[in-house]
């Protein structure tokens, strides 16, 4: 058996002499030299404002003035000065720390729920808020 050639055929032979030809072209030009961008001056950082809906001074309910006190005071003060007691009397889960176990002062606020999510905490204080 005679052994076939490796030539190409003339129709791919040309196209390969074509693609090589214009590869050759592409490759002489020169690109042109991209100018920079003129550089901005970093823009000053502005402190972030306060939500006024949270700096609005709310009146808590009798229940909630039992740990908070009874001046209005900011949402925001309110849900820290909780944190402050619930830290004081060492009501948060050991394990679990999202998870808060209400006393007698909480329950009341709580709705009688004892292990509250700190999540929905936020929920069941807004209630007791004017």
């Amino acid at each position: 058996m005679a052994k076939a050639s490796k030539k190409k055929p003339a129709a791919a032979a040309k196209k390969s002499a074509a693609k090589k030809v214009v590869a050759k072209k592409t490759a002489t030009k020169k690109a042109a030299p991209k100018k920079a961008a003129p550089k901005k001056a970093a823009a000053k950082k502005t402190k972030r404002k306060a939500n006024a809906a949270l700096m609005k001074a709310m009146t808590p309910s009798a229940f909630l003035a039992a740990i908070v006190g009874s001046k209005p005071i900011p949402r925001g003060q309110i849900i820290k000065k909780l944190w402050a007691y619930i830290k004081k009397f060492d009501l948060q889960d050991k394990i679990n720390k999202r998870l808060i176990h209400a006393d007698e002062k909480l329950k009341k606020i709580f709705g009688g729920k004892s292990p509250v999510n700190m999540f929905e905490m936020t929920k069941l204080v807004s209630k007791h808020i004017k």
